[in-house]
């Protein structure tokens, strides 16, 4: 197979890691054609849109912006919230991730064959977004595990175990074969995920492991864009990336840090923190934490406002509306509770806890189709 032309692309969100893995792929895979895009709202914070013309110098390419309504007179948030009879949109109603972000990105591929590169660290614990669509596969470089959930779970479903035993089988070297085979004579259930079993397999060897996968891929069925790369250069990748290299990434490529993570001093009893904004996409996210909206009122107080005007139709972007919170008192509040939160987390984090610092305290799953 390997007769078919395969588009790789690479979106670019404003954020840390998409704008790291772009840095990334061009100085590792320099000879891979990546085609890089960008979904706009209208609604992004300046600082991203410097940090999109400092990556085009950087990478040499043109990054594809993608502006869905793109004959509406209006920026396409606004277009969509008057489609929406001004509702708006919330974790129930995601309107702007499926209007602003997805549906313009599967135009944008339509049935082409697309390996799109996700930036998702190696220290998250989270799933990428998985396109429904067949043609469409999720890879990422950053994690020791650059397979999407999809893939795992055909590749070591119960029912394929000979096969993949016997593809492990073809490889002479110095594997510690036994305790491969063990592993992939366990079946997979409730007590054994096809993430654990993926683990202890890439812990014996990443790139072996891949390899495999890879393998599988070519001859599956299913025939997912991989299946039509018969030389993935990726798969010998056994790169982990975290919080730290991305930006050591940015500052050392020199297109540098968005302003917005750069840590704020306050000081509230007496007690000096920080504070900045954990994420990329629309000012008014309402993904937002109450810190990163205090953040947004005392850092551009302009686009504060402009978030409390689409509260004037009776919707308000989380459980409390804008104007109380930007009360004084309240603002003292919410600083309280957020340095609160930063003491469990970082008594979690002495106490070898699962859970990053960064997650309890900055990057909340948010919604992750906002970044593909």
């Amino acid at each position: 197979m390997g007769n078919k032309k395969v588009r790789h692309v690479l979106g670019i969100s404003g954020g840390k890691d998409s704008a790291a893995l772009a840095i990334y792929m061009k100085d590792n895979y320099p000879h891979l054609d990546i085609e890089y895009y960008t979904s706009d709202t209208g609604k992004e914070l300046d600082e991203t849109y410097r940090l999109i013309d400092n990556l085009e110098i950087y990478l040499g390419k043109k990054i594809h912006r993608l502006t869905a309504a793109e004959s509406s007179h209006q920026d396409p948030f606004d277009h969509f919230y008057e489609v929406f009879g001004r509702l708006l949109p919330s974790s129930q109603v995601r309107w702007c991730t499926k209007k602003l972000k997805l549906e313009p990105f599967e135009e944008y591929v339509g049935d082409d064959l697309v390996i799109s590169y996700v930036g998702i660290r190696g220290d998250e614990d989270r799933e990428g977004y998985i396109s429904p669509k067949s043609n469409i596969q999720s890879v990422f470089p950053f994690r020791q595990n650059i397979w999407s959930i999809d893939v795992l779970e055909d590749v070591l479903a119960n029912k394929n175990i000979p096969v993949i035993e016997q593809y492990y089988s073809s490889f002479t070297g110095d594997y510690d074969t036994p305790r491969i085979l063990e592993i992939l004579d366990r079946k997979t259930g409730d007590s054994f995920s096809v993430k654990d079993k993926a683990k202890l397999l890439l812990d014996i060897d990443t790139v072996l492991f891949n390899t495999v996968v890879h393998m599988f891929l070519q001859y599956d069925q299913e025939k997912r864009p991989l299946a039509y790369e018969l030389d993935f250069p990726l798969i010998n990748n056994a790169d982990v990336l975290v919080k730290d290299d991305i930006f050591r990434i940015l500052r050392e490529s020199g297109v540098g840090v968005p302003a917005y993570y750069e840590d704020i001093d306050f000081e509230v009893d007496g007690i000096k923190a920080t504070y900045s904004r954990s994420r990329s996409g629309c000012f008014f996210c309402f993904f937002q934490q109450k810190i990163e909206w205090v953040w947004l009122l005392e850092q551009h107080p302009d686009r504060f406002a402009k978030a409390i005007a689409y509260e004037k139709e009776g919707y308000t972007w989380m459980d409390e509306p804008l104007e109380e919170l930007a009360k004084p008192e309240r603002v003292i509040e919410i600083k309280r509770d957020y340095l609160k939160r930063m003491e469990r987390a970082k008594k979690a984090k002495s106490e070898n806890s699962p859970y990053l610092m960064d997650s309890l305290i900055k990057e909340s799953d948010g919604c992750i189709a906002c970044f593909v």
